[in-house]
Protein backbone atom coordinates (compact mmCIF):
# COMPACT_ATOMS: atom_id res chain seq x y z
CA UNK A 1 0.00 0.00 0.00
CA UNK A 2 2.94 2.51 0.98
CA UNK A 3 4.19 1.98 -2.86
CA UNK A 4 0.94 3.31 -4.21
CA UNK A 5 0.60 6.13 -1.88
CA UNK A 6 4.52 7.55 -2.43
CA UNK A 7 4.33 6.82 -6.15
CA UNK A 8 5.81 9.80 -7.97
CA UNK A 9 4.74 11.17 -11.74
CA UNK A 10 7.97 11.42 -13.75
CA UNK A 11 8.25 15.17 -14.80
CA UNK A 12 8.96 14.37 -18.74
CA UNK A 13 4.73 13.15 -17.95
CA UNK A 14 3.68 15.79 -15.96
CA UNK A 15 5.38 18.09 -19.21
CA UNK A 16 3.23 15.97 -21.50
CA UNK A 17 0.17 16.28 -19.62
CA UNK A 18 0.70 20.24 -20.51
CA UNK A 19 0.32 19.73 -24.50
CA UNK A 20 -2.89 17.66 -24.41
CA UNK A 21 -5.20 20.16 -26.42
CA UNK A 22 -8.22 20.09 -23.64
CA UNK A 23 -6.40 20.56 -21.32
CA UNK A 24 -3.27 23.11 -22.18
CA UNK A 25 -3.23 26.50 -21.02
CA UNK A 26 -1.97 29.23 -23.09
CA UNK A 27 1.59 30.61 -22.65
CA UNK A 28 1.84 34.36 -23.00
CA UNK A 29 3.13 35.64 -19.55
CA UNK A 30 7.10 36.83 -19.54
CA UNK A 31 9.95 37.19 -17.04
CA UNK A 32 7.81 41.18 -16.28
CA UNK A 33 5.07 39.48 -16.05
CA UNK A 34 6.13 37.61 -13.28
CA UNK A 35 7.48 39.88 -11.38
CA UNK A 36 4.51 42.34 -11.51
CA UNK A 37 2.69 39.24 -10.53
CA UNK A 38 5.29 38.84 -7.60
CA UNK A 39 5.07 42.01 -6.16
CA UNK A 40 1.43 42.80 -6.71
CA UNK A 41 0.63 39.68 -4.22
CA UNK A 42 3.59 40.67 -1.85
CA UNK A 43 3.14 44.08 -1.44
CA UNK A 44 -0.53 44.54 0.77
CA UNK A 45 -2.04 45.26 3.82
CA UNK A 46 1.31 44.00 5.47
CA UNK A 47 3.28 47.39 4.33
CA UNK A 48 1.05 49.17 5.62
CA UNK A 49 -0.24 47.44 8.96
CA UNK A 50 2.45 44.94 10.06
CA UNK A 51 5.36 47.65 10.11
CA UNK A 52 3.69 49.86 13.22
CA UNK A 53 2.44 46.65 14.81
CA UNK A 54 5.92 44.59 14.92
CA UNK A 55 7.86 48.17 16.09
CA UNK A 56 5.42 48.85 18.73
CA UNK A 57 5.48 45.52 20.20
CA UNK A 58 8.36 43.52 19.05
CA UNK A 59 12.03 45.28 17.92
CA UNK A 60 11.20 48.76 17.95
CA UNK A 61 12.97 50.34 15.04
CA UNK A 62 15.15 47.38 14.90
CA UNK A 63 12.17 46.05 13.10
CA UNK A 64 14.27 46.44 9.53
CA UNK A 65 16.24 43.56 10.65
CA UNK A 66 13.27 41.59 10.76
CA UNK A 67 12.37 42.21 7.50
CA UNK A 68 15.26 41.48 6.78
CA UNK A 69 15.61 38.13 8.70
CA UNK A 70 11.94 37.24 7.14
CA UNK A 71 12.86 38.19 3.58
CA UNK A 72 16.66 35.64 4.19
CA UNK A 73 13.95 32.89 5.03
CA UNK A 74 11.63 33.88 2.30
CA UNK A 75 15.00 33.78 -0.12
CA UNK A 76 15.96 29.86 0.81
CA UNK A 77 12.53 28.75 -0.33
CA UNK A 78 12.45 30.99 -3.32
CA UNK A 79 16.13 29.40 -4.44
CA UNK A 80 14.30 25.82 -4.02
CA UNK A 81 11.10 27.00 -5.75
CA UNK A 82 13.44 28.86 -8.48
CA UNK A 83 14.85 25.53 -9.26
CA UNK A 84 11.98 23.37 -9.45
CA UNK A 85 9.22 25.76 -11.29
CA UNK A 86 12.28 26.30 -14.00
CA UNK A 87 12.54 22.34 -14.20
CA UNK A 88 8.93 21.44 -13.85
CA UNK A 89 7.55 24.13 -15.44
CA UNK A 90 3.79 22.68 -14.61
CA UNK A 91 0.50 24.27 -13.12
CA UNK A 92 0.44 23.78 -9.47
CA UNK A 93 3.34 25.20 -8.05
CA UNK A 94 4.00 23.11 -4.54
CA UNK A 95 1.47 20.51 -5.55
CA UNK A 96 3.14 19.71 -9.22
CA UNK A 97 6.54 19.77 -7.23
CA UNK A 98 5.92 17.48 -4.48
CA UNK A 99 4.60 14.97 -7.02
CA UNK A 100 7.40 14.91 -8.77
CA UNK A 101 9.38 14.30 -5.99
CA UNK A 102 8.07 12.69 -2.59
CA UNK A 103 4.88 10.89 -4.05
CA UNK A 104 1.04 11.52 -4.46
CA UNK A 105 -0.39 11.52 -0.58
CA UNK A 106 2.29 14.57 0.08
CA UNK A 107 1.56 15.87 -3.03
CA UNK A 108 -2.53 15.96 -2.57
CA UNK A 109 -1.96 17.46 1.01
CA UNK A 110 0.29 19.92 0.29
CA UNK A 111 -2.44 20.45 -2.59
CA UNK A 112 -5.01 20.68 -0.59
CA UNK A 113 -3.77 22.50 2.41
CA UNK A 114 -2.86 25.50 -0.38
CA UNK A 115 -6.49 25.27 -2.03
CA UNK A 116 -7.66 25.99 1.36
CA UNK A 117 -4.72 28.74 2.52
CA UNK A 118 -5.63 30.38 -1.23
CA UNK A 119 -9.75 30.63 -0.66
CA UNK A 120 -9.52 31.85 2.86
CA UNK A 121 -6.63 34.26 1.70
CA UNK A 122 -8.48 36.01 -0.70
CA UNK A 123 -11.61 36.28 1.23
CA UNK A 124 -9.55 38.21 4.07
CA UNK A 125 -8.28 40.19 1.63
CA UNK A 126 -11.23 41.12 -0.54
CA UNK A 127 -13.05 41.72 2.97
CA UNK A 128 -10.02 44.32 4.30
CA UNK A 129 -10.15 46.11 0.23
CA UNK A 130 -13.99 46.45 1.02
CA UNK A 131 -13.15 48.08 4.54
CA UNK A 132 -10.73 50.81 2.56
CA UNK A 133 -13.23 51.71 -0.04
CA UNK A 134 -16.64 51.87 2.57
CA UNK A 135 -14.09 54.43 4.46
CA UNK A 136 -12.64 56.46 1.29
CA UNK A 137 -16.66 56.61 -0.05
CA UNK A 138 -17.16 57.98 3.74
CA UNK A 139 -14.71 60.40 3.37
CA UNK A 140 -16.38 61.64 0.25
CA UNK A 141 -19.96 61.82 1.88
CA UNK A 142 -21.12 58.45 0.42
CA UNK A 143 -21.99 55.55 2.35
CA UNK A 144 -23.78 52.02 1.71
CA UNK A 145 -26.90 50.57 4.02
CA UNK A 146 -25.86 48.57 6.67
CA UNK A 147 -27.12 45.47 5.15
CA UNK A 148 -24.64 45.66 2.50
CA UNK A 149 -21.72 46.44 4.42
CA UNK A 150 -20.95 43.25 6.35
CA UNK A 151 -21.75 41.57 9.15
CA UNK A 152 -19.78 43.66 12.04
CA UNK A 153 -21.92 46.60 10.52
CA UNK A 154 -25.20 45.55 10.04
CA UNK A 155 -27.98 44.32 12.88
CA UNK A 156 -29.24 40.57 11.49
CA UNK A 157 -28.50 40.09 8.08
CA UNK A 158 -25.66 41.45 6.57
CA UNK A 159 -24.11 40.56 3.44
CA UNK A 160 -20.60 42.71 2.42
CA UNK A 161 -21.71 43.52 -1.40
CA UNK A 162 -18.20 45.32 -2.35
CA UNK A 163 -16.35 42.25 -1.18
CA UNK A 164 -18.39 39.76 -3.12
CA UNK A 165 -18.51 42.04 -6.35
CA UNK A 166 -14.86 42.40 -6.03
CA UNK A 167 -14.10 37.95 -6.61
CA UNK A 168 -16.63 38.05 -9.07
CA UNK A 169 -14.95 41.17 -10.89
CA UNK A 170 -11.71 39.23 -10.99
CA UNK A 171 -13.06 35.83 -11.66
CA UNK A 172 -14.16 37.16 -14.92
CA UNK A 173 -11.13 38.99 -15.48
CA UNK A 174 -9.15 35.51 -14.84
CA UNK A 175 -11.54 33.34 -16.95
CA UNK A 176 -10.57 35.58 -19.94
CA UNK A 177 -7.23 34.98 -19.70
CA UNK A 178 -3.81 35.38 -18.78
CA UNK A 179 -2.52 38.35 -20.32
CA UNK A 180 -5.57 40.78 -19.58
CA UNK A 181 -4.78 39.70 -16.00
CA UNK A 182 -1.30 40.49 -16.57
CA UNK A 183 -2.29 44.37 -17.76
CA UNK A 184 -4.02 45.14 -14.93
CA UNK A 185 -2.13 43.55 -12.34
CA UNK A 186 0.62 45.83 -14.15
CA UNK A 187 -1.26 49.09 -13.74
CA UNK A 188 -2.61 48.44 -10.19
CA UNK A 189 1.23 47.64 -8.95
CA UNK A 190 2.11 50.44 -10.69
CA UNK A 191 -0.02 52.54 -8.71
CA UNK A 192 0.59 50.84 -5.57
CA UNK A 193 4.18 51.20 -5.80
CA UNK A 194 3.91 54.93 -6.79
CA UNK A 195 2.39 55.04 -3.37
CA UNK A 196 4.87 53.55 -1.43
CA UNK A 197 7.56 55.26 -2.98
CA UNK A 198 5.88 58.33 -2.03
CA UNK A 199 5.81 57.41 1.32
CA UNK A 200 9.43 56.64 1.59
CA UNK A 201 10.74 59.88 -0.12
CA UNK A 202 8.21 62.37 1.44
CA UNK A 203 8.49 60.23 4.98
CA UNK A 204 12.40 60.50 4.95
CA UNK A 205 12.04 64.40 4.75
CA UNK A 206 10.07 63.94 8.35
CA UNK A 207 12.99 61.90 9.98
CA UNK A 208 14.00 62.62 13.46
CA UNK A 209 17.70 60.90 14.74
CA UNK A 210 16.12 60.73 18.33
CA UNK A 211 13.12 58.66 17.06
CA UNK A 212 15.99 55.78 16.86
CA UNK A 213 17.26 55.60 19.93
CA UNK A 214 17.37 52.96 20.99
CA UNK A 215 17.49 51.27 18.08
CA UNK A 216 17.25 48.01 19.41
CA UNK A 217 15.05 48.50 22.76
CA UNK A 218 15.76 46.57 25.95
CA UNK A 219 14.62 42.93 26.08
CA UNK A 220 11.36 42.48 27.97
CA UNK A 221 10.17 38.81 28.84
CA UNK A 222 6.74 37.63 27.14
CA UNK A 223 4.05 37.89 29.89
CA UNK A 224 3.35 34.14 31.19
CA UNK A 225 -0.07 32.53 31.47
CA UNK A 226 -0.34 33.21 27.60
CA UNK A 227 -1.57 29.64 26.74
CA UNK A 228 -3.10 29.35 23.14
CA UNK A 229 -2.20 32.35 22.28
CA UNK A 230 1.26 32.11 22.73
CA UNK A 231 3.65 30.52 20.53
CA UNK A 232 4.15 27.27 19.97
CA UNK A 233 7.93 26.83 21.29
CA UNK A 234 6.56 27.84 24.67
CA UNK A 235 4.00 25.56 25.33
CA UNK A 236 6.62 22.86 23.82
CA UNK A 237 10.37 23.45 25.56
CA UNK A 238 8.85 26.10 28.38
CA UNK A 239 10.58 29.42 27.34
CA UNK A 240 9.06 32.35 25.93
CA UNK A 241 10.36 34.18 23.25
CA UNK A 242 11.15 37.85 24.02
CA UNK A 243 9.68 41.26 23.36
CA UNK A 244 12.46 43.75 22.19
CA UNK A 245 15.99 43.05 22.24
CA UNK A 246 17.69 40.45 19.94
CA UNK A 247 15.52 38.08 20.09
CA UNK A 248 12.76 40.22 19.92
CA UNK A 249 13.91 40.90 16.23
CA UNK A 250 13.20 37.60 15.33
CA UNK A 251 9.90 37.19 17.34
CA UNK A 252 9.28 39.97 14.86
CA UNK A 253 10.42 38.42 12.12
CA UNK A 254 8.23 35.90 12.54
CA UNK A 255 4.71 37.89 11.89
CA UNK A 256 6.14 40.23 8.91
CA UNK A 257 6.95 37.13 7.13
CA UNK A 258 3.55 37.27 6.30
CA UNK A 259 3.94 40.13 4.97
CA UNK A 260 6.08 38.55 2.05
CA UNK A 261 3.40 35.49 1.22
CA UNK A 262 3.12 35.23 -2.40
CA UNK A 263 6.30 35.04 -3.85
CA UNK A 264 5.00 31.33 -4.27
CA UNK A 265 2.19 32.00 -5.91
CA UNK A 266 4.40 32.93 -9.18
CA UNK A 267 4.85 29.47 -9.69
CA UNK A 268 1.88 28.34 -10.26
CA UNK A 269 1.81 30.28 -13.43
CA UNK A 270 4.89 28.31 -14.61
CA UNK A 271 2.93 26.37 -17.19
CA UNK A 272 1.82 29.71 -18.24
CA UNK A 273 5.02 31.42 -19.03
CA UNK A 274 6.74 31.49 -22.80
CA UNK A 275 10.41 30.86 -21.30
CA UNK A 276 9.71 29.25 -18.26
CA UNK A 277 13.14 28.00 -17.61
CA UNK A 278 14.74 31.73 -17.94
CA UNK A 279 11.91 33.80 -16.47
CA UNK A 280 10.35 31.73 -13.69
CA UNK A 281 13.70 31.93 -11.08
CA UNK A 282 13.62 35.85 -12.45
CA UNK A 283 10.27 36.60 -11.48
CA UNK A 284 10.43 35.03 -8.50
CA UNK A 285 13.44 36.23 -7.10
CA UNK A 286 13.15 39.47 -8.83
CA UNK A 287 9.74 40.19 -7.24
CA UNK A 288 11.09 38.54 -3.77
CA UNK A 289 14.50 41.19 -3.61
CA UNK A 290 12.29 44.65 -4.86
CA UNK A 291 9.49 43.78 -2.17
CA UNK A 292 12.24 43.40 0.68
CA UNK A 293 13.92 46.39 -0.20
CA UNK A 294 10.57 48.05 0.05
CA UNK A 295 9.94 46.86 2.97
CA UNK A 296 13.15 47.65 4.74
CA UNK A 297 13.02 51.24 3.64
CA UNK A 298 9.23 52.00 4.54
CA UNK A 299 9.90 50.77 8.16
CA UNK A 300 12.90 52.68 8.67
CA UNK A 301 11.23 55.81 7.27
CA UNK A 302 8.07 55.12 9.75
CA UNK A 303 10.26 54.30 13.05
CA UNK A 304 12.31 57.51 12.05
CA UNK A 305 9.26 59.72 11.98
CA UNK A 306 7.35 58.56 15.39
CA UNK A 307 8.94 57.24 17.91
CA UNK A 308 8.05 53.20 18.02
CA UNK A 309 6.19 53.74 21.50
CA UNK A 310 3.73 55.88 20.00
CA UNK A 311 2.79 54.02 16.85
CA UNK A 312 -0.72 53.15 15.92
CA UNK A 313 -1.34 49.35 15.83
CA UNK A 314 -3.96 49.81 12.93
CA UNK A 315 -2.68 52.41 10.36
CA UNK A 316 0.93 52.91 11.37
CA UNK A 317 1.81 55.08 8.09
CA UNK A 318 -0.76 57.45 7.81
CA UNK A 319 -0.63 58.02 11.21
CA UNK A 320 2.92 59.09 11.77
CA UNK A 321 2.09 61.37 8.63
CA UNK A 322 -0.47 62.82 10.72
CA UNK A 323 1.57 62.96 14.07
CA UNK A 324 3.85 65.45 11.66
CA UNK A 325 1.29 67.72 10.41
CA UNK A 326 0.82 66.00 7.16
CA UNK A 327 -2.66 64.57 7.23
CA UNK A 328 -3.28 64.89 3.58
CA UNK A 329 -0.75 61.45 3.05
CA UNK A 330 -3.53 59.44 5.08
CA UNK A 331 -5.99 59.39 2.90
CA UNK A 332 -3.61 59.02 -0.27
CA UNK A 333 -1.92 55.76 1.55
CA UNK A 334 -5.08 54.48 2.09
CA UNK A 335 -6.02 54.82 -1.65
CA UNK A 336 -2.74 53.00 -2.14
CA UNK A 337 -3.88 49.89 0.48
CA UNK A 338 -6.95 49.78 -1.04
CA UNK A 339 -5.47 49.25 -4.74
CA UNK A 340 -3.06 47.50 -3.71
CA UNK A 341 -5.33 45.09 -2.14
CA UNK A 342 -7.22 44.33 -5.64
CA UNK A 343 -3.65 42.80 -6.95
CA UNK A 344 -3.41 40.66 -4.00
CA UNK A 345 -7.09 39.62 -4.24
CA UNK A 346 -6.90 38.41 -7.88
CA UNK A 347 -3.32 36.75 -7.93
CA UNK A 348 -3.94 34.85 -4.67
CA UNK A 349 -7.44 33.62 -6.89
CA UNK A 350 -5.27 32.61 -9.70
CA UNK A 351 -2.84 30.55 -7.50
CA UNK A 352 -5.72 28.44 -6.32
CA UNK A 353 -7.58 27.97 -9.62
CA UNK A 354 -3.90 26.42 -10.89
CA UNK A 355 -3.59 24.27 -8.22
CA UNK A 356 -7.15 23.19 -8.37
CA UNK A 357 -6.86 22.58 -12.19
CA UNK A 358 -3.26 20.52 -11.69
CA UNK A 359 -5.39 18.42 -8.95
CA UNK A 360 -7.84 17.27 -11.38
CA UNK A 361 -6.00 16.94 -14.64
CA UNK A 362 -4.18 14.34 -12.49
CA UNK A 363 -7.52 12.83 -11.48
CA UNK A 364 -7.30 13.55 -8.12
CA UNK A 365 -9.93 15.89 -8.32
CA UNK A 366 -12.94 15.36 -10.50
CA UNK A 367 -11.45 15.89 -14.69
CA UNK A 368 -14.60 17.84 -15.41
CA UNK A 369 -12.33 20.70 -14.06
CA UNK A 370 -9.26 20.56 -16.24
CA UNK A 371 -10.58 20.80 -19.15
CA UNK A 372 -9.74 24.56 -20.51
CA UNK A 373 -11.86 27.16 -22.59
CA UNK A 374 -11.53 26.95 -26.03
CA UNK A 375 -11.40 30.35 -26.99
CA UNK A 376 -9.39 32.17 -24.06
CA UNK A 377 -7.16 28.63 -22.88
CA UNK A 378 -7.76 29.78 -19.26
CA UNK A 379 -9.00 26.54 -16.74
CA UNK A 380 -12.62 28.67 -16.35
CA UNK A 381 -14.70 25.97 -14.68
CA UNK A 382 -12.84 25.52 -11.43
CA UNK A 383 -12.01 29.77 -11.93
CA UNK A 384 -15.73 30.34 -11.64
CA UNK A 385 -16.47 27.87 -8.85
CA UNK A 386 -14.21 28.71 -7.00
CA UNK A 387 -14.85 32.37 -7.43
CA UNK A 388 -18.95 32.01 -6.68
CA UNK A 389 -17.47 30.49 -3.17
CA UNK A 390 -15.32 32.72 -2.17
CA UNK A 391 -17.33 35.66 -3.13
CA UNK A 392 -20.31 33.93 -1.05
CA UNK A 393 -17.72 33.36 1.56
CA UNK A 394 -16.56 36.76 1.49
CA UNK A 395 -19.71 38.34 1.90
CA UNK A 396 -21.26 36.35 4.92
CA UNK A 397 -18.29 36.57 6.83
CA UNK A 398 -16.94 39.57 8.67
CA UNK A 399 -13.07 40.39 9.06
CA UNK A 400 -13.21 39.54 12.78
CA UNK A 401 -13.70 36.06 11.99
CA UNK A 402 -11.18 35.81 8.87
CA UNK A 403 -8.74 37.77 10.38
CA UNK A 404 -7.18 34.33 12.35
CA UNK A 405 -6.08 33.25 9.14
CA UNK A 406 -2.33 32.22 9.33
CA UNK A 407 0.14 30.63 6.74
CA UNK A 408 1.01 27.80 8.32
CA UNK A 409 0.09 26.27 5.01
CA UNK A 410 2.64 27.96 3.40
CA UNK A 411 5.38 27.60 5.67
CA UNK A 412 4.28 23.71 4.80
CA UNK A 413 4.55 24.29 1.56
CA UNK A 414 8.05 25.63 2.03
CA UNK A 415 9.10 22.57 3.67
CA UNK A 416 7.99 20.50 1.46
CA UNK A 417 9.68 21.92 -1.64
CA UNK A 418 13.07 21.95 0.18
CA UNK A 419 13.11 18.20 0.61
CA UNK A 420 12.06 18.00 -2.80
CA UNK A 421 14.82 19.66 -4.53
CA UNK A 422 16.72 17.49 -2.49
CA UNK A 423 15.01 14.12 -3.24
CA UNK A 424 14.73 14.93 -6.70
CA UNK A 425 18.66 15.82 -7.05
CA UNK A 426 19.46 12.44 -6.23
CA UNK A 427 16.77 10.16 -7.91
CA UNK A 428 17.03 12.15 -11.15
CA UNK A 429 20.37 13.61 -11.37
CA UNK A 430 19.50 13.62 -15.52
CA UNK A 431 17.42 15.97 -15.64
CA UNK A 432 17.90 19.40 -17.30
CA UNK A 433 17.98 22.02 -14.28
CA UNK A 434 17.96 26.17 -16.49
CA UNK A 435 18.38 27.05 -12.68
CA UNK A 436 20.30 25.08 -9.94
CA UNK A 437 19.61 25.75 -6.36
CA UNK A 438 23.34 26.60 -5.37
CA UNK A 439 25.06 24.88 -2.14
CA UNK A 440 22.25 21.53 -2.33
CA UNK A 441 21.76 20.28 0.73
CA UNK A 442 22.89 22.95 2.65
CA UNK A 443 20.45 25.86 1.21
CA UNK A 444 17.15 23.58 1.23
CA UNK A 445 17.96 22.19 4.71
CA UNK A 446 18.61 26.22 6.07
CA UNK A 447 15.04 26.52 4.26
CA UNK A 448 13.66 23.50 6.11
CA UNK A 449 14.85 24.99 9.46
CA UNK A 450 13.93 28.55 9.06
CA UNK A 451 10.61 27.66 7.96
CA UNK A 452 10.22 25.19 10.59
CA UNK A 453 11.48 28.17 12.92
CA UNK A 454 9.04 30.51 11.94
CA UNK A 455 5.98 27.29 12.08
CA UNK A 456 7.20 26.66 16.50
CA UNK A 457 6.42 30.69 16.47
CA UNK A 458 2.81 30.72 15.35
CA UNK A 459 -0.50 29.84 17.94
CA UNK A 460 -1.30 26.43 18.73
CA UNK A 461 -4.61 27.06 18.15
CA UNK A 462 -3.21 27.54 14.55
CA UNK A 463 -1.57 24.11 14.56
CA UNK A 464 -4.94 22.33 15.51
CA UNK A 465 -6.83 23.80 12.77
CA UNK A 466 -4.24 23.15 10.04
CA UNK A 467 -4.30 19.24 11.78
CA UNK A 468 -8.24 19.20 11.64
CA UNK A 469 -8.08 19.91 7.92
CA UNK A 470 -5.30 17.71 7.11
CA UNK A 471 -6.75 14.97 8.79
CA UNK A 472 -10.71 16.18 6.30
CA UNK A 473 -7.71 15.97 3.42
CA UNK A 474 -6.74 12.31 4.41
CA UNK A 475 -10.16 11.09 4.29
CA UNK A 476 -11.28 12.95 0.86
CA UNK A 477 -8.00 11.24 -0.63
CA UNK A 478 -8.79 7.88 0.25
CA UNK A 479 -12.48 8.07 -0.38
CA UNK A 480 -11.63 9.42 -3.93
CA UNK A 481 -8.75 10.48 -4.77
CA UNK A 482 -7.10 7.40 -4.35
CA UNK A 483 -9.29 5.68 -6.50
CA UNK A 484 -9.23 8.06 -9.38
CA UNK A 485 -5.39 8.75 -9.52
CA UNK A 486 -4.28 8.96 -13.65
CA UNK A 487 -1.49 7.49 -12.04
CA UNK A 488 -2.88 4.69 -10.24
CA UNK A 489 -5.10 3.74 -12.91
CA UNK A 490 -2.48 3.30 -15.39
CA UNK A 491 -4.17 6.09 -18.28
CA UNK A 492 -0.80 8.42 -18.47
CA UNK A 493 0.64 8.72 -21.71
CA UNK A 494 3.98 6.17 -22.51
CA UNK A 495 6.50 8.83 -21.28
CA UNK A 496 9.42 7.01 -23.09
CA UNK A 497 7.64 8.16 -26.04
CA UNK A 498 9.10 11.32 -25.15
CA UNK A 499 12.23 12.76 -26.14
CA UNK A 500 14.31 12.35 -22.88
CA UNK A 501 17.15 15.35 -21.87
CA UNK A 502 20.40 14.85 -22.39
CA UNK A 503 21.26 13.21 -19.25
CA UNK A 504 25.24 14.56 -19.20
CA UNK A 505 23.17 18.21 -19.63
CA UNK A 506 23.61 19.32 -16.41
CA UNK A 507 26.37 17.16 -14.45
Amino acid sequence: MSSTLFRTKKVEQSILDTEEPEHALKKSLSALDLTVFGVGVIIGTGIFVLTGTVAKNNAGPAVALAFVAAGVACALAALCYAEFASTVPVAGSAYTFSYASLGELPAWIIGWDLVLEFALGTAVVAVGWSGYVRSLMDNAGWSLPEALSGREGAEGFGFDILAALLVLALTAILVVGMKLSARITALVVAIKVTVVLVVIIAGAFFIKGDNYDPFIPKAQEVEAGRSLDSPLIQLMFGWAPSNFGVMGIFTAASVVFFAFIGFDVVATAAEETRNPQRDMPRGILGSLLICTTLYVLVSIVVTGMQHYSRLSVDAPLADAFKATGHPWYAGFISFGAAVGLTTVCMILLLGQTRVFFAMSRDGLLPRFFSQVHPRFKTPHRPTILLGVLIAVLAGFTSLSELAELVNIGTLFAFVVVALGVIILRRSRPDLHRAFRTPWVPVVPILSVAASLWLMLNLPAETWTRFGIWMAIGFVVYFLYGRSHSRLGRGEETNVDEVARPDPGGDR
